[in-house]
């Protein structure tokens, strides 16, 4: 089986935009919801930074994720996400099994 392909999105939001910011991503929640090779994502908020948003995904490889990235329901929806982001970044994985997390899946 094949290690679970994570996504880390650093997400940088206008300034006094958050709350929009959030109602558009829970508007596109179902997108990779739907997606087949999503095994899961989440939003969290910094801590220490108050318009500092991460996105985490994990998908059953990263062709599933490409695929996805590259859909048009993805790439309307980031459309709708732009005028509210001010900068980010991304970085890919894939998670390592430890004796004690045992296989990683959904």
């Amino acid at each position: 089986m094949n290690a679970t392909f994570r996504v880390l999105l650093t997400i940088e939001v206008v300034a006094h935009h958050t709350h929009e910011f959030e109602q558009q991503w829970a508007a596109g929640d179902h997108i990779i919801s739907s997606q087949s090779a999503n095994r899961g994502h989440w939003l969290g908020k910094s801590d220490s930074a108050d318009h500092e948003y991460f996105v985490i995904s994990d998908w059953v490889d990263e062709t599933g994720f490409r695929a996805f990235e590259q859909s048009a329901e993805h790439l309307q929806h980031r459309r709708e996400m732009r005028p509210f982001l001010a900068g980010g970044s991304m970085a890919t994985m894939r998670l390592i099994p430890t004796p004690t997390s045992g296989s990683i899946s959904a």
